[in-house]
């Protein structure tokens, strides 16, 4: 069993979305909860981790 990437208590999640012109998109999020839709997931390659210095939130980055 593998565990999902977690920052400071936020749970990385991903989620597939429709784009307007029918194109299909990957995105990432953090959660402290359990959100309404997508699922936990590890960190995908060529990204990091950033802080908003503003908010405290994590968000993720190419590196």
């Amino acid at each position: 069993m593998h565990m999902p990437y977690e920052h400071k208590g936020y749970k990385l999640h991903t989620l597939d979305v429709e784009l307007k012109g029918g194109r299909e998109q990957t995105i990432y999020f953090f959660s402290r909860h359990k959100p309404k839709s997508g699922k936990p997931t590890d960190m995908p390659k060529g990204y990091k981790v950033g802080v908003n210095k503003r908010t405290g939130l994590p968000y993720l980055s190419k590196n």
